[in-house]
């Protein structure tokens, strides 16, 4: 397998129209890990003025499943993942940080951290996530033909 570049994770985001519509980056990517940002904008609040659960649950997804293609390559897709809102998310910027914990031939757990970024550029720890991606390619058999 070619190891994948930076550019073409941006690539991969950018062939995402919901990705697109919520103006998503892939701030980093690679060794098993990525990042992924995203302005915050009033359209992507809820009622009380903090950013929507879907939307953290969204950045995480995301930046598990390229943290993930890092490792197995880029025919992944997220086997499951839960999140945990640690508290309110408020700021100017979304900032999902994922990394793989394990790695096998078919499948990846990983780990993402969401921030948001203040006004003041402090970072604070909104929202915690872990899940496992798949790939979709069949691994080559191994020694027992198996």
């Amino acid at each position: 397998m070619t190891a994948l570049t930076l550019e073409d994770a941006r690539k991969g985001l950018a062939s995402q129209p919901f990705s697109v519509l919520l103006g998503a980056r892939v701030a980093s990517f690679g060794d098993g890990a990525a990042a992924l940002e995203l302005d915050i904008r009033e359209d992507l609040l809820q009622q009380n003025g903090f950013v929507h659960g879907g939307v953290l649950a969204y950045a995480a997804d995301n930046a598990i499943t390229f943290a993930a293609g890092t490792t197995l390559g880029p025919a992944v897709l997220t086997g499951g993942f839960s999140i945990n809102y640690l508290r309110p998310a408020q700021g100017i910027r979304l900032v999902a940080k994922a990394q793989v914990l394990h790695n096998g031939r078919r499948q990846a757990t990983c780990r993402c951290d969401l921030y948001v970024v203040g006004q003041d550029g402090t970072m604070t720890l909104s929202a915690a996530a872990q899940g496992s991606v798949v790939t979709r390619n069949r691994p080559a058999p191994d020694s027992r033909g198996e």
